[in-house]
């Protein structure tokens, strides 16, 4: 199959940078797959699992949380606010973030500036325990 070039860049460097047959993420407007030349294209990230298949046809799952993705001549950069690959997540960590946000929610009389920050931790850790 025909590849393109992806570069998959963090905060804390670079997470993936190489040959790509598909990339797979979610986009604020719903799910999107880059393949080799598609046309130019931006768009920002939301939250959701994301897949790569590299070149050699293998799939590698993450964890992605917000960001840009553009295609440029062919290239692809995805620029994640958090990215995290698969066999890189804690899955007891983020069973209890999903416990830990969900006690805040049960709880009575919450504002709506804690409310909103207990809605966007759970959603994280559903992302995170659902990539596996």
């Amino acid at each position: 199959m025909t590849t393109f070039h992806l570069t998959v860049v963090t905060p804390d460097g670079c997470a993936f940078d190489g040959q790509a047959e598909r990339v797979v993420c979610r986009a604020i407007d719903g799910d999107l797959a880059i393949l080799a030349r598609h046309g130019d294209y931006c768009t920002a990230l939301g939250m959701g699992e994301a897949h790569i298949v590299d070149a050699e046809g293998k799939s590698h799952r993450a964890a992605c949380m917000g960001g840009m993705l553009s295609v440029l001549d062919g290239e692809v950069r995805l620029v994640a606010t958090t990215w995290e690959w698969a066999e890189q997540i804690d899955q007891a960590r983020a069973e209890a973030s999903k416990k830990r946000a969900e006690e805040i929610l049960a709880r009575k009389n919450l504002d709506e500036q804690e409310y909103e920050l207990a809605q966007a931790r759970l959603k994280r850790a559903l992302v995170r325990t659902s990539v596996r």
